[in-house]
């Protein structure tokens, strides 16, 4: 099993979400289990390859 790292907050009574690696991607739920199905939704979508520039925040090793 692979764990993601996500943020949340609430605005207007939803919860609103996105995945630490992919901050340019949002989504919402109206509970807690709703926005972590909708972020592996989206997680798998912008891991297929089907969308097309998907950005990314990652580490760089420098020295």
């Amino acid at each position: 099993m692979e764990t993601k790292r996500c943020v949340d907050y609430e605005e207007d009574r939803m919860l609103i979400g996105w995945l630490e690696e992919f901050p340019d991607y949002r989504t919402q739920g109206e509970t807690l289990d709703e926005l972590r199905e909708n972020l592996k939704d989206i997680y798998g979508e912008l891991t297929s390859g089907r969308i097309p520039a998907v950005h990314r925040i990652g580490e760089l090793v420098i020295g």
